[in-house]
């Protein structure tokens, strides 16, 4: 069983969701730091299927600060190797720098921690993207993401500037785009 602590994710209903949130100026405080790694250990904590479970928990692999009411420009991204272990990203004041003229989008739609019901359409992305970020210590970083993690990163990433999967999709056509962009 992981040990995480739970958060109260803002729920789509919220009108702070779309707020844009502020840029973030170091050195963090260690409170703040603590906060990222707990937002961390709970989205790992969503994709392990027996903690999931006993606590009721949807899984999730993202989560921007500003969905449990902390509107600083941080994400963070858990990505499951599926092998028990984790790759962890944490993402402060992203910025995309470049981006392939492809796109993708995630066949049975995005999910989102926020939005505790069925969304039908979709929402194509570009399927690499390059950031430049900060992390947790002030240090500036590159980093190039594809596929899934890219899709992942530009969800969070529309969170931090107010914009939510509902905002994204087409309510007359929930499935535009599909023909100019690749399911994954």
């Amino acid at each position: 069983m992981r040990k995480f602590k739970n958060f109260d994710i803002l729920d789509e209903k919220d009108k702070r969701l779309h707020n844009i949130s502020e840029e973030v100026t170091f050195p963090l405080d260690p409170e703040l730091k603590q906060t990222i790694y707990d937002v961390l250990d709970y989205l790992e904590a969503t994709q392990d299927e027996e903690t999931a479970e006993k606590y009721n928990l949807r899984p999730g692999m993202g989560l921007s600060l500003c969905q449990i009411g902390i509107f600083k420009r941080i994400f963070v991204v858990s990505e499951d190797y599926g092998d028990g272990t984790f790759g962890r990203y944490i993402v402060i004041n992203p910025k995309i720098i470049s981006n392939s003229e492809e796109k993708i989008y995630v066949g049975e739609g995005e999910g989102c921690l926020s939005i505790n019901r069925p969304v039908e359409g979709i929402i194509p992305r570009y399927a690499r993207c390059t950031f430049e970020a900060y992390d947790e210590d002030g240090n500036q970083y590159t980093i190039r993401v594809r596929e899934d993690i890219s899709i992942a990163f530009q969800h969070e990433l529309d969170h931090l500037n107010g914009i939510l999967i509902t905002d994204r999709i087409d309510p007359k056509n929930p499935y535009k785009g599909k023909n100019t962009a690749r399911e994954i």
